[in-house]
């Protein structure tokens, strides 16, 4: 997620630069054919240049929309993960008792520290690199890596997760797949022997299990964003449309110069090139934002600030059991910050 106020143009005209070169030789190519070889026949009428482009403005604008609405979407979610994990960690607190208060905060902290097990088990999750997002794949995404990092692919999840698990039941977590998924087994599992034990009422366990139900409900959410992308046919169409403009918007701006000839003289094609640079620029910029929204959890400039979000959880919550000794708040980053 970026704090600034915007990106600076030092920062996004060399993101997009691949888009200028493009441009630029989609422009200057046709222009010189016409100007020096006298192919007359490559100027087109506007009209079906300014027909196209309404077109592809109109699914530029869907895309974006939709894009948009899944990154928005996802912050929603890891807002529920935030109020969810505030009640649990209040719950836990309140509901779970014993006669002996040493035994008592141990088992506050044994289920909040396995609370942030899953916070940062689900993170870990959510930052795999899936074969359809961008930010691995796509030179400028790769090359702006070096203005942030993502801190799930800086350190591993075993390293992470011994300070919240027991060896046994972090042998256990990492030997499954849907790590967090297990993890929230665990809890349930603790929580069912502690109102055996008569340390929760049953009362207390069944409120304690539906929020375990709210985390797993927010968790699917998120697989849901993470496991099904944009769908491909509208992503194509765009890509196609707007490549087909910029193919014409050259031919067609020659065709209007060229009209011009005589009262400004034959120099007047040349503004084909700055013009058609400009406007091929906008729409080819929009297809790439839309693009690097598609996938709010892939570690792209643009997504979800979950390790922020779920730093912030843990601060709550050891704030709760009385803990001095709290980490860190996660800063920007040359204003970006995951």
């Amino acid at each position: 997620m970026n704090t600034g106020s915007h990106y600076k143009l030092y920062h996004f005209i060399p993101w997009t630069r691949v888009k200028i070169y493009k441009m630029l030789l989609l422009s200057i190519v046709p222009t010189c054919l016409f100007y020096f070889l006298e192919w007359k026949w490559l100027a087109i009428p506007w009209v079906p240049v300014a027909l196209l482009g309404t077109a592809t403005a109109f699914i530029s604008g869907f895309k974006n929309t939709q894009t948009y609405n899944r990154t928005w979407e996802a912050r929603q979610i890891y807002g529920a993960i935030i109020n969810n994990s505030r009640a649990f960690g209040i719950a836990i607190r309140d509901f779970i008792r014993s006669d002996d208060k040493a035994e008592q905060a141990n088992l506050h902290k044994e289920m909040m520290y396995r609370h942030f097990a899953w916070l940062t088990a689900l993170r870990f999750q959510l930052r795999e690199v899936k074969g359809w997002e961008n930010v691995k794949t796509k030179s400028y995404n790769r090359e702006y890596l070096k203005y942030y990092k993502v801190p799930e692919w800086e350190s591993s999840l075993d390293e992470e997760l011994k300070f919240f698990l027991t060896v046994e039941e972090l042998e256990y977590i990492l030997s499954t797949k849907n790590r967090a998924t297990q993890i929230i087994a665990l809890q349930s599992s603790k929580l069912k022997k502690m109102n055996e034990e008569s340390k929760i009422s049953d009362f207390n366990f069944v409120a304690l299990e539906n929020h375990l139900k709210e985390l797993y409900d927010q968790q699917g959410k998120c697989e849901r964003i993470k496991n099904f992308p944009y769908p491909r046919q509208f992503s194509s169409i765009n890509l196609y449309f707007t490549n087909s403009l910029c193919f014409l918007l050259p031919l067609g701006f020659i065709g209007e110069f060229s009209k011009m000839t005589e009262k400004f003289g034959e120099n007047i094609i040349w503004l084909t090139i700055p013009f058609s640079v400009l406007l091929g620029w906008v729409f080819l910029v929009l297809e790439q934002i839309g693009e690097s929204t598609e996938n709010p959890f892939e570690g792209n400039a643009n997504d979800i600030p979950i390790t922020q979000i779920s730093r912030n959880i843990e601060i709550d919550l050891r704030e709760m059991l009385g803990e001095k000794d709290l980490p860190a708040g996660i800063q920007p980053v040359n204003n970006i910050i995951l």
